[in-house]
């Protein structure tokens, strides 16, 4: 079956930074696009930033400029640099992985909570 697991997360002062990693295990299909999604109270998921196997990617409007995604060699890590980390960036973050041939998976979620 396998599963993404999620590291990195905890409290952090407004304007600090924080990496987030996510690591595929014993999934058997390949990993097309990795990426990082967020839930704060209230709110719905959003998309935070996303990254496919040739390196392409795509970030939330919000998060633009601060926060960077890349990709290991392997294709099946994923990690997140968070910089100038606002109040408003507190949420649960997933990771999510698109699969060729099977459905995607997702973390367990892993929390960022941004205050002074």
């Amino acid at each position: 079956q396998g599963q993404l697991v999620e590291s990195g997360g905890g409290l952090v002062q407004p304007g600090g930074s924080l990496k987030l990693s996510c690591a595929a295990s014993g999934i058997m299909f390949s990993i097309n696009v990795m990426g990082w999604y967020r839930q704060a109270p209230g709110k719905q998921r959003e998309l935070v930033a996303s990254i496919t196997r040739s390196g392409t990617t795509t970030y939330g409007d919000s998060v633009k400029g601060r926060f960077t995604i890349a990709r290991d060699n392997a294709k099946t890590t994923v990690y997140l640099q968070m910089n100038s980390l606002k109040p408003e960036d507190t949420a649960v973050y997933y990771c999510n992985a698109a699969l060729l041939g099977s459905l995607p998976r997702w973390g367990q979620g892993i929390q960022v909570t941004v205050s002074s």
